[in-house]
């Protein structure tokens, strides 16, 4: 038996064959594929923009949404106060935990925060001895001071002393302190008063 290829076929039906990629279409390819690199990275930081914008919190913006002293005073609940300055570096660390606690005490204290530099509160200033912020003045239900403290708190022992002050609790933390910001504070007393020296950021009992 003979087998007879058909070679004429053969070369009018060729085998297909990949056309080779043009300089200018890998060209193009490369630029679309940095473009979709560009786009997502752009995305991924407007989102985290509008993300830090929308968790961040101010000083102002707490103050205003605090407490009026003089409701504070008469309502009934236990208060925190705090005295704060828009450039104390302590107080705006502490200003988004803050926030927090805040928003998860809401209901059972009062918050109010008094600002320094507000020359309105310098009775205040004077009856709490304030010299160094952020300085923390806790009362209870009567408007009673039980404790003072002073500086930049961890948020747990805050939250340990407003628990205990709600519950009408001796305050486990009363002599906490922490970080500092001092400030020329604007009290004059009379010497025969102030037996006892105080410097910036001592500790407030």
């Amino acid at each position: 038996m003979m087998i007879i290829f058909d070679y004429m076929n053969m070369n009018e039906n060729p085998l297909p064959s990949t056309t080779p990629t043009s300089p200018s279409d890998l060209a193009k390819r490369i630029r679309n594929f940095l473009i979709v690199i560009a786009a997502v990275i752009l995305s991924v930081a407007v989102f985290l923009g509008v993300r830090t914008d929308a968790t961040s919190t101010s000083l102002p913006q707490l103050a205003e949404a605090s407490i009026p002293v003089d409701v504070a005073l008469s309502n009934g609940k236990p208060t925190l106060i705090e005295f704060y300055a828009n450039w104390c570096t302590s107080c705006q660390a502490m200003a988004p935990e803050l926030n927090e606690i805040k928003q998860q005490y809401a209901e059972k204290l009062n918050f109010v925060m008094l600002n320094v530099d507000n020359s309105k509160w310098l009775p205040e200033l004077l009856k709490y001895r304030v010299d160094g912020i952020p300085h923390f003045v806790y009362l209870n239900q009567k408007a009673e001071t039980i404790a003072q403290t002073i500086g930049e708190i961890p948020r747990n022992i805050l939250e340990a002393n407003l628990d205990a002050l709600i519950a009408e609790n001796p305050l486990p933390y009363t002599q906490a302190s922490g970080q500092v910001s001092a400030f020329n504070s604007p009290l004059t007393l009379d010497k025969s008063s102030t037996s006892d020296p105080r410097s910036h950021g001592a500790q407030v009992n």
